[in-house]
């Protein structure tokens, strides 16, 4: 990865951007210091469905019906209209 100071880019901004545009990656330092990357944007990665099946695929809670017997049933709407 080239690594090119601010003023350089600010020089050369048009020429840097069509770089960064074929695939380049390019390291912007301030001061001689890491400040930022500039590159081709990422591209939207598509997955078949049999890919991401498994994070789609309901799931149910096997301990609901214990853990629901521990909400207090005594609760009170705290928006309701006292009368």
């Amino acid at each position: 990865m080239d690594a090119l100071g601010l003023r350089e880019l600010r020089q050369h901004a048009s020429d840097l951007v069509r770089r960064a545009e074929s695939g380049e990656h390019l390291l912007i330092t301030v001061s001689g210091r890491p400040a930022a990357v500039l590159g081709p944007p990422e591209r939207d990665h598509w997955r078949r469905y049999g890919e991401v099946a498994d994070v789609l695929r309901p799931r149910t809670d096997e301990e609901w019906p214990t853990d629901r017997e521990l909400v207090d049933q005594n609760l009170a709407d705290p928006w309701e209209p006292k009368q």
